[in-house]
């Protein structure tokens, strides 16, 4: 009897003695500003604006594929332009390739109340030859110190677009998690340690799940192993994962793939993020209603299977540029999805909280490509005969990052909020 107990003394020893030396193995840093994403709203964060070899950016109107302007009054650098101004003026546009431009988007981020950011990282920078080289890293190492510097949350969201349906799959992402890791040190920054946990874990989100457009199957690309690598790896893993799919994939159907795999590989994960851009209209009778009511659905799905529920919410929309260049055949109106003035902005934030929703994610930050940023942008964009560009309707250009911040406050004090838009 002696014996027995000895031995089965010595084996939770043992076991004791593993898992400290697996939880001394983890690279990622044991503390964080931001324990938990509950109470806090974060945006999408593209950083894809590289300035060109020759040091101009968009030479022609027929090479511009954005609808909205940026207010570049404040950058410390900007870039000339082919396009004029109304004031026959050359229109000038930053560099994201710049580290004092991300240092201004963060110091934005903290003078209005924006908690912080998920960089994108799309699969094709995850690759081998673009990991260490490809500007859009140097742009996360500066978005980091960024972070840092103004206390601001920040993620890593990696973007299955660019996935191709040829033999690729997720290996080349755990290859990459552990280059941040190391390399980068995202998970514990230099100075103040900002990066975004939940359920006191890094978060780390896998978006392109279930659409039907990407020519990837969603079986055949190892998602459940990159899932199980970032929660269970003793040295990279211990990570909280939230994923990126269709608004509609409770049902799995209308802009979903109908396959209940997707079910299976949400509830393996820790939260779940509906994209519903371009998905709902203010110019629709009662839209927002029924907005409401497919959260509060996916709410009672996500309570029923503990998956935490992260709705999206998005100024507007506006595709005309790019969809002149890319489909002729089909060209976009200009602000195809109209702000309002920020009343559908708005609408959509009260409307999530009000539901329930304890934490939000805004598409997107910098995203002028589609007419989705609510950093600053301006309401005199260029002038010309072919590129036509969505404006802020009378609005001041921080009016998105101000409506942004007075939802926060809301948020995070447990407060119902008016559906009538704040005035300043």
């Amino acid at each position: 009897m002696k014996i027995r107990l000895i031995l089965t003394a010595i084996t939770c020893l043992a076991a004791s003695f593993d898992g400290v030396a697996q939880e001394s193995q983890n690279k990622h840093s044991k503390t964080t500003l931001y324990p938990s994403y509950k109470g806090l709203i974060m945006a999408g964060y593209q950083g894809w604006f590289p300035v060109s070899p020759d040091g101009i950016m968009y030479k022609d109107e027929a090479r511009v594929h954005i609808d909205m302007w940026p207010d570049v009054s404040e950058y410390e650098k900007t870039y000339p332009t082919g396009l004029k101004l109304a004031d026959g003026s050359v229109a000038r546009f930053f560099s994201s390739m710049d580290k004092s431009t991300i240092d201004l988007h963060f110091k934005w981020m903290k003078d209005y109340g924006l908690d912080g950011v998920f960089m994108q990282r799309f699969f094709g920078d995850a690759k081998p030859e673009n990991r260490s080289r490809g500007y859009k890293t140097a742009v996360l190492k500066n978005a980091l110190e960024a972070a840092s510097k103004y206390r601001r949350a920040i993620a890593v969201m990696y973007d299955l677009s660019g996935l191709k349906a040829s033999g690729e799959d997720c290996s080349s992402l755990i290859e990459d998690w552990k280059f941040l890791v190391d390399s980068l040190q995202v998970t514990n920054q230099k100075d103040a340690h900002t990066y975004l946990f939940f359920n006191g874990k890094p978060l780390v989100t896998i978006w392109g799940l279930g659409f039907p457009d990407r020519p990837y199957n969603i079986r055949d690309i190892g998602i459940e192993r990159f899932i199980d690598f970032l929660k269970n790896d003793p040295v990279y893993g211990g990570c909280s994962v939230m994923t990126g799919v269709p608004t509609f994939w409770r049902d799995l159907n209308s802009d979903c793939l109908n396959d209940p795999y997707l079910h299976t590989i949400i509830r393996s994960a820790d939260l779940v993020m509906p994209w519903t851009v371009q998905r709902f209209s203010p110019l629709l009778h009662n839209d927002l209603d029924r907005y409401r009511d497919l959260m509060i659905a996916d709410m009672e799905w996500c309570k029923a299977n503990n998956v935490a529920y992260v709705p999206c919410v998005t100024p507007g929309f506006s595709w005309h540029n790019l969809s002149r260049s890319s489909f002729p055949d089909d060209v976009k109106p200009v602000a195809s999805i109209p702000r309002q003035q920020g009343r559908f902005y708005w609408l959509q934030l009260a409307t999530a909280i009000n539901a329930g929703a304890g934490m939000v994610y805004v598409a997107m930050f910098d995203e002028v490509n589609e007419g989705t940023a609510i950093f600053k942008v301006s309401d005199n964009p260029p002038a010309g005969n072919i590129a036509k560009f969505a404006g802020l309707e009378g609005m001041s250009s921080d009016h998105y990052l101000w409506l942004t911040g007075e939802a926060s406050k809301a948020l995070k004090n447990n407060q119902p909020l008016s559906l009538k838009m704040p005035q300043r």
